[in-house]
């Protein structure tokens, strides 16, 4: 990766319009964007109870809007006042059970809520880079060895799943129809499972880690074979800034991106459970306890050839420093520490050390 003070110093100043914002992901990014110093508006349903977004204090520190990305016309008067130069999407339902749970919501979330940041995108003008941020699920899942290339087959198998195929299928329209004739440039990125302090989902496996070392009880685990690509919520913030960066300067850059962990760090959710209770300690330990419940992929892992090779992007954390910094993050915050100091050290950390890095490897 490029020098990563060159990279932050690209968002000095930039408006930037983010959907999603209150999430788990969305939260993250908006702390990293403040630290770089660009002028960020959020917009984005209320944050969940307890999660990074309210711990951090960051509704006072941005221009965050409360709104649903189905509503078009509440979001084009936020995006209108925005006038953004750079956009990332991240607002969705974004939960394969809840998406069983209710397929209409995630299908009208996902997929009309993408088109309708499109269409502010094609009716507002002056947006340079457009990120439409997706998800490893899209892919056809044939249970492969190999991981998925960005030329494999978008057909995702549960509603969520689908839902973002279907996200990225409008994208595409949207570029081929509109922005590309309009001087933007538009990539998505399919990410795998993030881990970071300050997530509360329901059905994930860090944060119901957490809530049931927190109680002194075992971690259930549902699909403790079940391999994924593993990664810390910052490996694909910092590669969501430099696909946006990138494609700002180059259009020709934009496309579709993989952003996923080296293959070793591809783990079964039992590993991941086993490093998290080595990392936490006090006795933590989990067991298997499949539920039955609906369809799930029993292997996912992607190929990140072409970003590395396009951009030079490369995963920094392993899987057991990610797990680490998760444990790290919520033992500081429930000591009393301020959320903000502790994200923000751990944005310091991760940046410092790709620095670091990539001084060793010009070395």
């Amino acid at each position: 990766m490029e020098n990563t003070k060159d990279l932050l110093r690209f968002f000095q100043g930039k408006r930037v319009f983010l959907t999603g914002h209150t999430g788990f992901k969305g939260a993250w990014l908006s702390e990293l964007l403040l630290y770089a110093g660009a002028e960020v508006t959020g917009y984005a349903l209320p944050a969940p109870d307890g999660g990074i977004f309210q711990a951090a204090g960051l509704e006072s520190r941005m221009t965050s809007v409360m709104g649903d990305v189905r509503d078009l016309e509440s979001l084009r008067r936020v995006f209108q006042a925005c006038r953004p130069e750079i956009v990332f999407h991240l607002a969705a339902q974004p939960l394969v059970r809840e998406s069983y749970r209710d397929p209409v919501g995630t299908y009208s979330t996902n997929v009309l809520g993408t088109v309708n940041l499109l269409e502010c995108v094609r009716t507002c003008g002056g947006v340079r880079s457009v990120l439409n941020v997706t998800t490893d699920k899209v892919y056809r899942n044939r249970e492969c060895l190999r991981g998925y290339r960005e030329t494999d087959v978008l057909d995702g198998y549960d509603p969520y799943s689908n839902s973002k195929s279907c996200s990225e299928l409008a994208t595409w329209t949207y570029v081929r129809s509109f922005l590309a004739g309009q001087g933007t440039a538009v990539s998505t990125a399919r990410a795998g499972n993030v881990i970071g302090g300050g997530d509360t989902a329901a059905d994930r496996i860090l944060p119901d880690c957490v809530r049931a070392a927190r109680r002194g009880e075992a971690v259930y685990v549902r699909n403790p074979h079940s391999v994924r690509p593993y990664q810390h919520v910052l490996e694909p913030l910092s590669a969501y800034l430099l696909i946006s960066r990138a494609q700002y300067a180059a259009p020709d850059l934009a496309g579709a991106y993989n952003v996923g962990p080296s293959v070793e760090d591809c783990l079964t959710t039992g590993a991941l459970a086993d490093l998290f209770c080595r990392c936490w300690g006090e006795g933590a330990a989990w067991t298997a306890a499949p539920d039955g419940g609906p369809h799930e992929a029993v292997r996912l892992t992607l190929d990140c050839g072409k970003i590395a090779k396009t951009l030079g992007w490369a995963p920094r954390w392993r899987a057991e420093t990610a797990v680490e910094k998760t444990v790290e993050w919520t033992k500081a915050v429930l000591s009393g520490q301020r959320a903000q100091d502790v994200t923000r050290s751990q944005i310091k950390d991760y940046f410092e050390a790709a620095d670091a890095a990539r001084g060793q490897s010009d070395g």
